[in-house]
C-alpha cells in the first residue's frame, strides 16, 4: 500500500500537475528537469527499439515507424504490416500499470511509393486512491491516457521520403478530483498534435551478398495545442525534435549488423526560478512558461536555458543501439540511453532478442536496472515483447494463390 501511495505522488507530480513542480534554475549547476503534460507520448512503444537504447528514427522501417518516423514506411520491405506491444510499467512497485500499443500500415500507389498508417496507444495507471495535500481520502479512480494517430507518407525520390501524421490525445488523469490551494476541479484534458518526418536511405552494393547502407532521419513530433485539466492553466505537450542515423553492413548472405544513433530534444520552454519577490512561492500553480505560445515556445527552447549554451547542450538525450541478424531470422540487440543528470538523470543499458519466421516476428527487450529511488527507470526488471506481422500482396495473376516476391 505504501508503494502505491508513493506512486500516486509521482503520478500527480509528473502527469496531472505536469509543469507545476519544476526544478530550480541550472545557473549554479542545480537540477532543472524539463517536464510536460502527457509524458506517456515519449515512452518507447516497441520492444525492438527498446532493446537498442530507444533508437528508431533511422533504423530499417517496420510497422512501429508510425511512432519513430512515419516517413520511413514507403521503404518498408513488405506492403502491409501490423505490430502489437505490451509494456508493463513500474512493475517493481505496482502490478496493474501498463502501456498497450498497436500500429499498422499499408503501401499503395505506383511501385508502392506511398503509405497510410495508423496507431493507438493506451496508458493505464490502474486503480488509484486519491488523497489531498493533507493525506485525506479524495476517492478512487482508474486514470488513463490514450493517443490515436493517422499518417500519410510518400517517397519523393529513389532515396528520399517524407511523412505527415496527426494525433488526438485524451488524458483522464483525475476526473472530478478537487485539489490545490484554490480547490480547482480537474477534468479530462484533450489536445491535438502533428508529426512531420523525413528519411534518406542509400545502399551501396559490394557484390552479390555484401552491401552497405546509410540511413538518416529527422522527426518533429507532437507539435500541437496545449492541454488543460482546469480552467486556470494550460500545459505544453512534449513537442520533440529527433535526429537519427544508422549504418548497416551486410557481411554475407547470413550475417548483417546495424549501428544507430539518435539525438532528441524537447522543444518546450526550460523552467525558470519563480522564487522571487515578484512571483512569491505561495503561487505553486503558476508556471511562467505557459504564458508563451506554441511557436514562440518551440523557437525559444533553443536559447532559453538559464545556464546558457552549456545548459542547452545538456537538454539533448542520446541513444545508441546495435542489432545483429543471422539469416534474417534471429536477432541480438543491445543499446544505451543517456540523459544528463541535471535534466532527469536517466541512464540505462538495454538488451533484447528477435525471431522472424515467414510473416511473424517476435521481439523481446529488457532494461538492465540502474539508479535508485526517483532515478530508477520505470522499466527496470521488466521484460516486454512485441508481435509484428508483415504481409506480401496477393498476386492477382496467379491462380495458385502464391504471393509476389
Amino acid at each position: 500500500m505504501a508503494k502505491r501511495f508513493a506512486f500516486i505522488g509521482l503520478t500527480i507530480a509528473a502527469g496531472l500537475l505536469a509543469t507545476s513542480s519544476f526544478g530550480q534554475t541550472n545557473i549554479n549547476g542545480t537540477t532543472n528537469t524539463i517536464t510536460t503534460a502527457v509524458p506517456f507520448l515519449r515512452i518507447s512503444p516497441d520492444a525492438r527499439s527498446g532493446a537498442m537504447g530507444d533508437v528508431g528514427i533511422a533504423i530499417s522501417p517496420d510497422a512501429n515507424a508510425q511512432y519513430w518516423n512515419l516517413s520511413k514506411l514507403p521503404f518498408a520491405t513488405k506492403p502491409y504490416g501490423i505490430s502489437l506491444t505490451y509494456t508493463p510499467w513500474l512493475k517493481d512497485l505496482v502490478p496493474d500499470i501498463f502501456l498497450a500499443y498497436i500500429s499498422g500500415y499499408s503501401k499503395f500507389g505506383q511501385n508502392d511509393n506511398q503509405a497510410i498508417s495508423a496507431s493507438f496507444r493506451y496508458f493505464s495507471l490502474g486503480e488509484i486512491n486519491y488523497t489531498d495535500q493533507l493525506g485525506q481520502p479524495q476517492g478512487t479512480g482508474k486514470p488513463n491516457e490514450l493517443a490515436l494517430d493517422l499518417g500519410y507518407s510518400r517517397r519523393l525520390s529513389e532515396n528520399l521520403s517524407a511523412g505527415l501524421g496527426f494525433r488526438y490525445i485524451h488524458s483522464a488523469i483525475a476526473s472530478g478530483l478537487t485539489v490545490g490551494p484554490q480547490t480547482a476541479q480537474y477534468s479530462p484534458g484533450n489536445a491535438v498534435g502533428a508529426d512531420l518526418g523525413v528519411y534518406y536511405t542509400k545502399t551501396k552494393e559490394i557484390d552479390e551478398f555484401r552491401n552497405r547502407n546509410i540511413s538518416l532521419g529527422a522527426i518533429l513530433s507532437n507539435v500541437g495545442s496545449k492541454i488543460s485539466y482546469t480552467s486556470t492553466r494550460r500545459d505544453f505537450i512534449p513537442i520533440n525534435l529527433g535526429l537519427g542515423g544508422a549504418y548497416t553492413y551486410q557481411a554475407d548472405e547470413y550475417n548483417k549488423v546495424t549501428f544507430a544513433l539518435d539525438l532528441n530534444k524537447l522543444l518546450v520552454p526550460t523552467p525558470i526560478d519563480t522564487n522571487t519577490d515578484n512571483d512569491p512561492v505561495d503561487r505553486p500553480e503558476y508556471d511562467p512558461r505557459n504564458d508563451k505560445g506554441i511557436v514562440s515556445g518551440m523557437l525559444g527552447s533553443f536559447g532559453d536555458a538559464p545556464g546558457g549554451f552549456s545548459e542547452e547542450i545538456k537538454e539533448f538525450q542520446v541513444s545508441l543501439g546495435a542489432e545483429y541478424w543471422y539469416q534474417n531470422q534471429f536477432a541480438v540487440r543491445a543499446g544505451y540511453f543517456y540523459e544528463n543528470r541535471d535534466k532527469g538523470n536517466r541512464k540505462y543499458l538495454t538488451v533484447g532478442l528477435g525471431v522472424r519466421y515467414q510473416v511473424f516476428n517476435l521481439n523481446f527487450s529488457y532494461l538492465i536496472p540502474s539508479g535508485s529511488d526517483i532515478n530508477r527507470n520505470p522499466l527496470s526488471n521488466t521484460l516486454r515483447f512485441s508481435l509484428l506481422f508483415e504481409f506480401d500482396r496477393k498476386n492477382k495473376d496467379s491462380e495458385s494463390g502464391s504471393t509476389t516476391p
